[in-house]
């Protein structure tokens, strides 16, 4: 409970994120990206395919409030992917959380040839590998989206129920940017989606 509430004092604006409406709010998050996946021209996946999209169930321990730290003078540096390309990104901070007594750090990013685009300018991009991958989720590694503007007093809500696959989880010919080595986290992340199984 007592975290709940420093949730909710933390990030006012966030609605009802715990309690009964917590599992809701993440069941509308998870319909709404497959829906944008259908979406997509390019059609990484087919609507014959969605049953065969995996999430873990919702866990609010997932959920953590990081404490942001921001990379001052950064420098661009190239992401290879998993076609081959590689793609420029530069570092924005660092997350620093606990799962449970243990503590990690992720690295959020944005992408060089976004910083000019108003519309995406604040966003950051997060992607990591952890110990369920090649097990019950996507080799590559899976992401998270956040935004510079989901700081608040240098923190931040890191809700790994919201991670997802790259396109490259479901078809080839996608450039899909693979986690930096710091990005590594040695624990299982058994939350957000899991192995695209389809046949």
């Amino acid at each position: 409970m007592r975290f709940i509430i420093a949730i909710c004092l933390l990030f006012p604006m966030a609605p009802a994120l715990f309690g009964q409406t917590y599992a809701e709010g993440i069941e509308q998050f998870r319909a709404k990206y497959i829906a944008d996946l259908l979406a997509e021209k390019r059609e990484p996946v087919k609507p014959s395919q969605v049953k065969f999209i995996n999430f873990y169930p919702t866990d609010p321990q997932y959920a953590v409030i990081a404490t942001f730290t921001e990379t001052p003078g950064s420098k661009p540096f190239m992401v290879p992917t998993h076609s081959g390309k590689n793609k420029p990104f530069r570092e924005y901070g660092a997350l620093h959380f606990k799962l449970g007594t243990d503590t990690f750090t992720l690295h959020a990013y944005q992408m060089v040839n976004l910083l000019n685009d108003v519309t995406e300018q604040d966003e950051l991009f997060i992607m990591f590998n952890d110990e369920t991958n090649y097990e019950t989720t996507y080799a590559g590694g899976r992401y998270i989206d956040l935004s510079v503007k989901d700081i608040h007093d240098g923190k931040i809500l890191l809700d790994f129920n919201k991670c997802y696959n790259p396109y490259c989880a479901y078809s080839e010919g996608f450039s899909c940017p693979i986690p930096p080595a710091q990005n590594q986290l040695h624990t299982p992340i058994m939350a957000g989606e899991k192995m695209f199984l389809h046949q």
